[in-house]
C-alpha cells in the first residue's frame, strides 16, 4: 500500500468518525428510568444530519449535550478526536427562538459573536466578516436594525447567520423554522442548502417535519418513543443531493423514503419504545429500490428507442 493511499484512508476515516456519540443516556432526578439510553451514532464530517422523533423521546436534550449545555447521565460524546465536557465556540447553536439581545441591531448581535470568537480582531476585520454573513443570509437591507423590526424569519436568519459566523466545527439547530409560516419556512430552508453547500458545514438539526428532513439532510435519524428512547434506525438519503424543493417529489424514490419515516413515527416508533430498540440501530435505504428500478427502466426505454446498428440496415438494404 503505497503511502499517499495510506494517509488517504486514514483522513478519509477520521472523518467519517468526525462525531462519534456511545451509549449516550439521560435521567433525569426523581425519576426512575432514563428519558433514553443506548443512544449510539456517528456523523462524519460535512455531514448534515436530522432528528425525527415525538415529542419527549429526548431530542433536544441530546442536542444539549452535544453542545456541552447538558451533561448526560451515562456515555461520551467525541467530536474531532476530543471529547466534548462543556460549551464551546466550537459548536455553533441555532434554537427555537431567535435568542437575539433586543437593545443590540443585527450588526452587533452578530457582531458580539465574532469578537467572542475572534477576540484579538481589529474592529476592521470584525466589520467585513459580520457582513459576510449578514449578506449570506440576504439581510444586508437590515443589518443596522434592531430585532423589534424585524420580521420573526428575519430573526431567524440573524440567528443562523451569527452561528455560521463564528464558522464552527458543528452546527446544532432545534427546530430553528418550526414557528414560521410555511412560505418563510421554506425561503430560510433553501438558503440554508445553499450556505450548508457553500461552506460543507458539518449539521445535526432537529425536526418534526418529515418532508424538511427529506429536503435537507444526508442521514435522518429516527428515535422511537420515550422512555427508553433510542435512536432505532439510521435512514440514509439516496436522493440527489442537488435536490430541489419543487421537483424533489418527482424523484424516484422520493414516496418510498417519506412513506418509509411516516410509516416508523405513526406505527413502529411506539413499539419500540421502552428499550427495545437496537443499541446499535441499522441503516436502511428505502429510495434505493425505487431508484434502481427507474434507472432500470430508463436503460431499457433507451435501448428499445436506439437505431438499429449499422450493419443490419446494410444486410436489409442488400436483401432488398
Amino acid at each position: 500500500m503505497s503511502t499517499e493511499f495510506h494517509t488517504s484512508s486514514i483522513a478519509s476515516l477520521r472523518d467519517a468518525q468526525f462525531l462519534q456519540v456511545q451509549g449516550l443516556a439521560k435521567t433525569y432526578p426523581g425519576s426512575t428510568e432514563p428519558v433514553f439510553d443506548e443512544v449510539n451514532f456517528d456523523i462524519a464530517r460535512g455531514e448534515f444530519v436530522c432528528i425525527i422523533g415525538h415529542s419527549g423521546c429526548g431530542k433536544t436534550t441530546i442536542l444539549n449535550v452535544l453542545a456541552g449545555l447538558e451533561e448526560a447521565s451515562q456515555g461520551n460524546v467525541i467530536m474531532d478526536n476530543r471529547e466534548v465536557s462543556g460549551p464551546s465556540l466550537e459548536r455553533g447553536v441555532v434554537f427555537q427562538s431567535h435568542a437575539l439581545m433586543p437593545w443590540l441591531t443585527v450588526r452587533q448581535n452578530v457582531a458580539f459573536a465574532v469578537k467572542s470568537r475572534w477576540p484579538e480582531w481589529h474592529p476592521a476585520q470584525v466589520k467585513l466578516h459580520v457582513e459576510k454573513y449578514v449578506d449570506m443570509v440576504g439581510l444586508s437591507h437590515a443589518i443596522d436594525k434592531k430585532p423589534s423590526q424585524l420580521s420573526g424569519g428575519m430573526k431567524q436568519r440573524v440567528g443562523i447567520a451569527r452561528a455560521f459566523a463564528i464558522e464552527p466545527k458543528m452546527l446544532l439547530l432545534d427546530e430553528p423554522f418550526g414557528a414560521l409560516d410555511a412560505l418563510t419556512r421554506g425561503t430560510i430552508q433553501d438558503e440554508l442548502l445553499k450556505i450548508c453547500s457553500a461552506t460543507h458545514q458539518t449539521v445535526f438539526m432537529i425536526t418534526h417535519d418529515v418532508d424538511e428532513a427529506i429536503l435537507l439532510a444526508d442521514k435522518i435519524l429516527l428515535m422511537s418513543n420515550g422512555p427508553i428512547a433510542r435512536v432505532a434506525e439510521v435512514v440514509r438519503n439516496t436522493l440527489p443531493r442537488d435536490r430541489q424543493r419543487a421537483s424533489l417529489h418527482h424523484e424516484p424514490g422520493f414516496y418510498e423514503l417519506r412513506n418509509h419515516l411516516v410509516d416508523f413515527l405513526v406505527s413502529r416508533s411506539k413499539d419500540l419504545s421502552r428499550g427495545r430498540a437496537p443499541a446499535h440501530p441499522p441503516e436502511v435505504r428505502p429510495a434505493d429500490a425505487a431508484r434502481s428500478a427507474a434507472a432500470g427502466s430508463n436503460l431499457a426505454s433507451d435501448t428499445a428507442l436506439a437505431p438499429a446498428p449499422a450493419a443490419s440496415v446494410t444486410h436489409l438494404h442488400r436483401v432488398a
